[in-house]
């Protein structure tokens, strides 16, 4: 295992990140415990969870991911070896049951928020907590077109900065990242932290897989010249770049085959992306879902990749994809096919 430093800070996180919103739902907890297990023991020292988790979220599994990992963080006394990493939800309307529903990144809400997850992971501090999504209107999850609105009202980003270093500062945090974020954001955030002695955001957990390069378009920069390295989650575009869901199929138990509403990396131009990515990785006699990971790890701005499986088989080849190095060939095929067909499923 490689290890990245945590933005400007002196913490270290494994260069693979246990992604963990299927505790609870797709995981039982026996499940979800050994897959803490088999992460630790091949030196994965980092674990990203959300209040909201398990996913899809709703009302009865609501904070769940949480309290499976915190029963772990006790039963195998792991709370000083291990780095973790939780959300605070942003504005919804699917969310009536957390905090009354009227999300806000103001004083009430982030307190009562880091609360409740120290609650549930049965800690004192969180070592990096996340902003999960913007409160301000922004093209996330898909929208690539901004859309102003003049009259979009989100708590001011310096006071949200001040909340979160009144946080730090009471040692419940020790560090702050944004997720699903903007350059915009990103910067202004830095800006803000820079002139008023705040502290700063030390990493962006964007979406990044081959079928959606759009942190490469204006975040990339930011993430270098700034240490705010790249959390990339779904780095497998929710299990599609393995080819397992090509010409139809739909294994049994797999996310897409359970819900599959979640369709944003199945649009014809995606699918036609991955049958290029995994015909070239049989090629060069790859795995598919190994290739794309790999993919992933070899990138600059990159501090970690969250990987997320149900299954003790897909998490040991999840796991080996950080030993796998792309030939010159490999890689300037992935580009071919990007330059073709680029970001398909944003």
């Amino acid at each position: 295992m490689e290890y990245s430093r945590l933005g400007r800070t002196d913490i270290l996180v494994s260069r693979v990140c246990l992604g963990t919103m299927t505790f609870g739902e797709q995981n039982t907890e026996a499940e979800a415990h050994r897959q803490l297990d088999m992460a630790v023991a091949a030196g994965v020292t980092f674990i990203d969870t959300a209040e909201m988790y398990s996913f899809p979220a709703r009302a009865e599994t609501f904070g769940r991911s949480e309290t499976i990992i915190g029963n772990w963080l006790k039963a195998r006394a792991m709370r000083d070896k291990v780095i973790v990493a939780t959300k605070i939800t942003g504005p919804a309307p699917r969310f009536p049951y957390i905090r009354g529903g009227d999300l806000r990144f103001d004083r009430a809400h982030i307190e009562a928020a880091v609360d409740g997850s120290l609650e549930r992971l049965q800690t004192d501090y969180v070592d990096l907590y996340q902003l999960h999504w913007p409160e301000r209107n922004t093209n996330t999850f898909g929208r690539l077109g901004y859309e102003h609105e003049d009259d979009d009202a989100f708590t001011p980003l310096e006071e949200v900065l001040g909340v979160l270093a009144d946080l730090v500062r009471a040692g419940k945090v020790r560090c702050i990242g944004v997720s699903n974020e903007t350059p915009w954001g990103v910067m202004k955030f830095l800006a803000l932290a820079e002139a008023n002695g705040l502290p700063r955001m030390v990493s962006v957990q964007n979406p990044y897989n081959l079928l959606n390069r759009v942190f490469d378009v204006g975040l990339a920069e930011a993430a270098i010249r700034e240490d705010c390295g790249l959390l990339a989650y779904s780095p497998l575009a929710f299990g599609v770049l393995s080819g397992k869901y090509l010409d139809g199929a739909k294994p049994a138990g797999a996310r897409l085959t359970l819900f599959p509403r979640f369709a944003r990396y199945e649009k014809a131009n995606g699918v036609a992306a991955t049958e290029a990515y995994v015909a070239l990785a049989r090629r060069h006699g790859l795995d598919p879902a190994q290739m794309a990971l790999a993919y992933v790890h070899a990138r600059r701005f990159l501090t970690s990749v969250i990987i997320g499986a149900t299954t003790p088989a897909q998490l040991e080849s999840d796991l080996a994809s950080v030993e796998v190095r792309l030939a010159p060939d490999v890689v300037d095929g992935i580009e071919a096919i990007h330059r073709e067909n680029p970001n398909p499923a944003p």
